[in-house]
């Protein structure tokens, strides 16, 4: 693939992933009924509404599940990998196209939980129980999954390991999806 390719590659992968992380952190953060008056849930739903709000109009959220956001985003992934194979000339099947959009949906949901953690994990050297709006929000998307972490590793000598075994977790789950490079 010459340079010019793989320039286009870069930006169409990059513009659209984070396209994307915007959507699938809406999904995230209203399932865990974390805060929306948050200033990043703010700016995520300002993002996002432009294509939620017809997309509401017409599907119906079905119990706990934002069921339009999930359909946005899966349309969205679907587009982007459709872009992605159209750059680097790869025809697949209609089953391995629905395949990688799920794979790449989960890839970046650890991508995303495994930041998230870091972040938080930063936040608590740099201001120990100082408050932080980004912090905040962090800590409840990421709550369902440190919970039981910590409950298989409680905190040693005022040390909590919790988050370096989830996100070894999370790192050895990414690598085990079978997807191509290109489309990481």
């Amino acid at each position: 693939m010459n340079n010019s390719l793989q320039a286009l590659l870069f930006l169409v992968r990059t513009l659209g992933d984070l396209y994307v992380l915007a959507y699938l952190l809406r999904f995230l953060l209203q399932w865990v009924r974390a805060d929306f008056y948050n200033p990043l849930a703010q700016v995520i739903v300002r993002v996002t509404t432009p294509l939620i709000r017809p997309a509401r109009r017409l599907i119906p959220s079905a119990g706990n599940v934002d069921l339009p956001t999930l359909v946005v985003l899966i349309v969205l992934e679907a587009m982007l990998v459709g872009a992605i194979l159209a750059i680097v000339s790869v025809q697949v099947s209609v089953g391995m196209f629905v395949l990688f959009v799920i794979i790449r949906l989960i890839s970046s949901t650890l991508w995303l939980y495994m930041v998230s953690i870091i972040v938080l994990v930063v936040l608590s050297w740099i201001a120990p129980g100082g408050y932080h709006p980004i912090g905040q929000l962090l800590a409840e998307l990421t709550e369902p999954l440190m919970r039981p972490a910590r409950r298989l590793l409680p905190p040693m000598g005022g040390l909590d390991l919790s988050p370096m075994l989830v996100i070894v977790g999370l790192v050895a789950v990414r690598i085990a999806l079978p997807l191509p490079a290109f489309l990481h």
